[in-house]
């Protein structure tokens, strides 16, 4: 009776797993015999490049950030505002190197600059 009890658990477990995969598509084939056999879809996974992505596209937007910067005050402007940060504490030296102007910036700046103004 116990043994009968088990394997009956077994195939409830074995069922709802399917019924469960069965839930995001399911294929139907005719088998040699005639019997009509239902299978689960096989789902594919989305590859994990998400955080890869994600700082991609922070740096993309901090470089952008920069540039529309120096495009709308002007180099000078900007060079000047660069060093009070650089006389300032751990911090703004850390942000002023961060938004030092290096040629991709320049660059983007360039072409911007041509739009903003």
């Amino acid at each position: 009776m116990v043994e009968t009890h088990d394997h009956f658990v077994n195939r409830l477990n074995t069922l709802g797993r399917k019924h469960a995969k069965m839930t995001h598509g399911y294929t139907t084939k005719v088998g040699k015999d005639g019997l009509i056999v239902v299978k689960p879809k096989r789902t594919r996974r989305a590859p994990r490049s998400g955080g890869l992505k994600l700082i991609f596209l922070v740096a993309i937007g901090f470089i952008g950030f920069k540039a529309f910067t120096l495009a709308t005050v002007g180099p000078v402007t900007y060079n000047e505002r660069l060093s009070t940060l650089q006389n300032g504490t751990i911090i703004e030296q850390a942000g002023a190197k961060a938004m030092a102007i290096d040629p991709v910036t320049e660059a983007v700046a360039g072409s911007v600059g041509k739009i903003v103004r």
